[in-house]
């Protein structure tokens, strides 16, 4: 009997006591750290590797299609022959297409002396992983929140934006990338941007190759003094196909995430 009063204490200690959990959001971990950042690498080393049809549909804020194309892109190929205009806005490409696409491809080879550069960070550029934070979970899947770098990123401030990243447990594979606007906001102090929303969605075609990107979808919404204006976007990707880039003759490595863009 004593020891039966004597256990009672200890039971409603237990009952009252709060259930210690790690609450979400938290800081990853090392090793979720070392996950997540492994399966955005393999993204980015292997996204020159795919080939693929492309369509781009661009509408305005009233859905209205504003132009509409599908092109063919192989990386395989030498430089200028790497993108094939298909469809134009429903029309068979004019040469004027033709020599536009033509010079992308050209632009794109690393021993072009005047290769362009970008005026801007790309969105893997842009992201700091080291600050990452488990935004969610679930049986499935983690949901990371990664942060933004401050220092020279107008196209992405990080108190204006937030970016999240949808892994599946199962492999640790890269399902989806989302850019979100956090408020609206004045870019260089001329242009209003009041919506700026995009997520990325990968696949995963070869189980024994990293996912690649199949989707874009995002929208914008802007002002400039009294005019304003909208505009949305659809990307999809078929006919998915892994290739050896034509610019490997050259050793070229990307090796950062930088690759990953919109």
């Amino acid at each position: 009997m004593s020891s039966r009063r004597s256990s009672l204490p200890s039971l409603l200690l237990l009952l009252v006591l709060p259930v210690v959990v790690r609450a979400l959001p938290r800081p990853v971990t090392p090793e979720e750290l070392s996950l997540l950042t492994t399966a955005l690498q393999r993204v980015a080393d292997d996204f020159p590797r795919w080939a693929y049809t492309e369509r781009r549909v661009m509408r305005d804020s009233a859905g209205k299609v504003k132009s509409e194309q599908i092109l063919r892109y192989d990386p395989s190929k030498p430089f200028e022959q790497q993108w094939t205009p298909v469809m134009i806005n429903g029309r068979e490409p004019s040469d004027r297409d033709r020599a536009k696409y033509r010079r992308r491809g050209e632009e794109a080879d690393p021993e072009r002396p005047s290769a362009p550069r970008r005026g801007y960070p790309t969105l893997g550029e842009a992201i700091e992983l080291g600050g990452s934070t488990l935004a969610e979970e679930t049986a499935t899947h983690w949901i990371f929140e990664l942060p933004l770098r401050r220092n020279d990123n107008l196209r992405f401030p990080p108190e204006k934006f937030r970016v999240q990243a949808r892994l599946r447990k199962e492999g640790e594979v890269l399902e989806n990338l989302s850019v979100l606007l956090r408020e609206s906001f004045r870019a260089k102090l001329v242009l209003n941007v009041k919506a700026g929303d995009a997520t990325l969605d990968f696949v995963q075609v070869d189980p024994q190759a990293p996912p690649a990107l199949a989707g874009i979808s995002g929208d914008a919404d802007w002002s400039i003094l009294f005019f304003s204006g909208g505009a949305s976007m659809d990307l999809q990707r078929t006919e998915l196909r892994r290739v050896k880039p034509y610019a490997e003759r050259f050793e070229v490595k990307i090796g950062t995430i930088k690759a990953i863009d919109f």
